[in-house]
């Protein structure tokens, strides 16, 4: 009597229910106010229902575990029922491994290709400021050169003018 009660019970909540929004012409209600509206009314009701959903609950959810257990069980012992089966599978993982191999030793080229041209920059990025500070260098040390060239010559010859002086002022003093 219990299930013919809840039979009823469940017509009565099925047939007192109101639309949903956008299911009918001129209907405003919300998805939300919907589903309050099929709350069963009493306490008893509401136990019931709350009853209700925590048996099926894990219970659902335990089948559908339990289906996608058996569906990865069947899925797995139709690629290996047979040896052409499984011949063909390893021939798919030898595939997969090898492509990503291949894509392994690309990256590593392309890195090992862009090192050694950013070597190669900086090495003649380099070697062109070292030629550069050589030549400043060497400009700088022959402009002293010959700065120190005239200044020695005039020096030179300012000694010599002071030394011919020096030599008349002992000759003419008696």
């Amino acid at each position: 009597m219990a299930t013919s009660s809840t039979q009823e019970e469940g017509k009565t909540a099925a047939t007192t229910r109101k639309p949903v929004a956008g299911s009918t012409a001129g209907s405003s209600r919300t998805r939300s106010e919907a589903t309050t509206s099929t709350q069963p009314k009493t306490h008893v009701q509401q136990v019931q229902e709350l009853a209700e959903r925590a048996i099926l609950v894990p219970v659902g959810a335990g089948l559908l575990a339990r289906d996608n257990i058996v569906s990865t069980a069947k899925g797995i012992a139709s690629k290996y029922s047979s040896r052409a089966n499984l011949e063909r599978e390893l021939r798919r993982f030898e595939r997969r491994g090898a492509t990503a191999r291949n894509r392994v030793e690309r990256r590593v080229r392309r890195t090992r290709t862009r090192v050694e041209r950013e070597l190669r920059q900086r090495r003649t990025s380099v070697q062109r400021t070292v030629k550069q500070n050589r030549r400043r260098i060497e400009r700088e040390v022959r402009s002293v050169r010959k700065d120190l060239g005239r200044q020695s010559d005039a020096v030179s010859s300012r000694f010599e003018k002071l030394v011919a002086n020096a030599q008349e002022l002992l000759s003419s003093s008696p």
